[in-house]
């Protein structure tokens, strides 16, 4: 329960000493954080009669001196900007400020000379700046994700920007932990080295005071790593109940955006998934889709017992029974909706995109070597009428990541293909992703075939036979936790940041990936922590991927890398 119970902790604290009626305003990011963590019907509870973004409250004039304001911001100077205007001429009747990070000196100072009129009655900082989607998941939901891509000289300023975030994110993380780790990276990536290095700084100079916490034993371990040492994971189907989701519909802040589907009744257009809320949701999150499709059986067949004893209302006592369940019954009645809508919903798609043929070619790819029957099965899906336009592509950035040493020729044959299967192929992408993720910019074994005990694991799997063809694949993350679970992670590609060293065995770990996490990933995590190994593993990144949004940042730095002068 750890990240979500600290956001939740935090608003509580910020929203349960202040009484009386409340407006709550928030920024484009603070929203996320807020909504994930706290619901509408619980913010009521405390009070909270309006919520407002801060950029838009200029709008109404009209004083509210009756309603005290809750801001809730992060301390970036457009919202220090937007705080002393609403100063200079306040229409509440009390201010109380929290930031989600660290406030400058200036920036108070700024905000002390803007309170002409004294209605400021605290500024404080609450240390949630990360969008905790999960108990042990999180992420930054940073917009212009694709800079990871690109060197810092293409766009000094934005790369800048982008890692001043990351490591903000990360510093919160740790705040809110009240630890200060030691932090390690990935030796080839260049981002993941600087954001190491910057955040290495904040902790253990600039604020090094924040962050003296009480030392433990053993310190807690950072690892910064990098997307493109792992290029496969966010291009496959997903066949884990989350993870679907988010591959063929997509969530967004724990919500799914169910408008563009058919006629659905008002409260059914955008439903919430959150393991918090949500006991069936929470029980069948990490499940595959056969399962699902019973569970949700025995679900509606619960669900239709209850309704049938609801009908047999004969006396003055039913009726009174029946109106104290009913908002019990009511909200069942939503939850089995919603899951019915959502399973059925994924069924369509993955029979109109012919899913089930394009992801066993996909687990073939990337989980079992032979090339010719690849090629031949890569071939025969471009030539299928069924296969869409985006799952084309996928098959062959798969092939090309896998065999783009081995068969060049063949992959100059696929090229071609796609080009003319294809309208929307934009030319290069495939190339770019090799440019960007290929085998020579890898650190870890992606493919399990460089190092002698991936490729004696492979075959004892390929041996024993794997229980579900569509899930055998494992994301390269679930190595990097077996390797820090036995203390092999190996300082030649993953060094330390300064002389800050880790003795012993950690028992917490922050993996971040710069690039974004994937709800796969976040299953490894998750089933690693269910384990009881000792460690306790914490995953975060600068945004969720699926495949969609994995390629639309591959498209993006690929324009840029065009018109920039640079080399990349």
């Amino acid at each position: 329960m750890v990240l979500v119970s600290a956001v939740r902790d935090y608003i509580n604290r910020m929203l349960q000493d202040i009484s009386g009626m409340k407006v709550l305003i928030l920024d484009s990011h603070t929203v996320s954080i807020v909504s994930v963590g706290y619901s509408q019907s619980e913010l009521l509870q405390k009070e909270v009669f309006l919520v407002e973004l801060v950029d838009s409250i200029y709008k109404s004039k009209e004083p509210m001196s009756h309603l005290k304001a809750v801001y809730f911001l992060r301390p970036t100077s457009e919202n220090i900007q937007h705080l002393r205007q609403q100063l200079a001429s306040p229409r509440f009747g009390e201010y109380h400020l929290f930031f989600s990070n660290i406030l400058k000196d200036t920036q108070i100072h700024n905000l002390a000379d803007a309170d002409e009129q004294e209605v400021v009655q605290q500024i404080q900082e609450f240390y949630a700046d990360f969008v905790a989607i999960d108990p042990y998941h999180f992420t930054l939901n940073m917009p212009s994700n694709h800079i990871y891509m690109l060197p810092a000289v293409v766009d000094p300023s934005n790369s800048q920007h982008f890692c001043d975030r990351v490591v903000d994110g990360i510093a919160s993380i740790f705040l809110a932990l009240k630890r200060r780790p030691i932090i390690r990276y990935q030796r080839n990536s260049d981002i993941a080295k600087r954001i190491a290095q910057e955040t290495a700084k904040l902790m253990y100079q600039q604020e090094s005071g924040l962050f003296d916490f009480r030392r433990m034993e053993v310190s807690p371990l950072l690892l910064v790593i990098d997307r493109r040492d792992d290029p496969v994971t966010p291009l496959l189907n997903q066949w884990t109940y989350q993870a679907m989701v988010h591959e063929l519909i997509g969530i967004q802040d724990n919500k799914v955006d169910l408008r563009n589907i058919g006629k659905l009744p008002k409260d059914q257009q955008e439903v919430v998934l959150s393991s918090e809320q949500d006991a069936f949701f929470k029980a069948n999150m990490y499940e595959n889709f056969g399962d699902i499709g019973m569970n949700i059986k025995r679900l509606v067949d619960e669900f239709q017992q209850i309704s049938k004893s609801n009908q047999s209302i004969q006396t003055i006592e039913d009726m009174a029974k029946f109106v104290d369940k009913y908002p019990e019954y009511r909200k069942m009645h939503g939850n089995v909706s919603k899951h019915v809508t959502l399973v059925t919903e994924m069924s369509k798609i993955v029979e109109e995109r012919k899913l089930m043929l394009v992801s066993e070619t996909e687990q073939e790819l990337a989980c079992n070597g032979g090339q010719v029957a690849a090629f031949e099965a890569v071939t025969n899906l471009l030539n299928n009428e069924s296969v869409s336009d985006i799952d084309r592509l996928r098959l062959v950035m798969l092939y090309a990541l896998r065999y783009e040493k081995e068969s060049p020729v063949q992959l100059m044959q696929l090229f071609n293909k796609l080009a003319s299967r294809s309208a929307k192929y934009k030319p290069g992408l495939v190339q770019f992703v090799l440019k960007q993720a290929g085998v020579d910019k890898r650190t870890g074994d992606l493919f399990g075939n460089r190092d002698l005990l991936n490729i004696a694991r492979n075959m004892a799997r390929g041996l024993k036979g794997v229980e579900n063809v569509y899930t055998q694949h494992q994301p390269l993350l679930f190595q990097t936790l077996e390797s820090i679970s036995k203390g092999r992670l190996r300082d030649v590609d993953y060094p330390y940041v300064g002389n800050h060293f880790q003795q012993g065995r950690p028992q917490e770990v922050v993996i971040f990936i710069v690039g974004g996490t994937t709800y796969e990933e976040s299953r490894s995590v998750a089933l690693q922590n269910a384990s009881n190994s000792g460690i306790r593993f914490i995953l975060g990144g600068s945004v969720v991927l699926n495949s969609k949004r994995f390629l639309k940042d591959l498209e993006e730095a690929q324009r840029i890398a065009r018109s920039s002068t640079a080399v990349i």
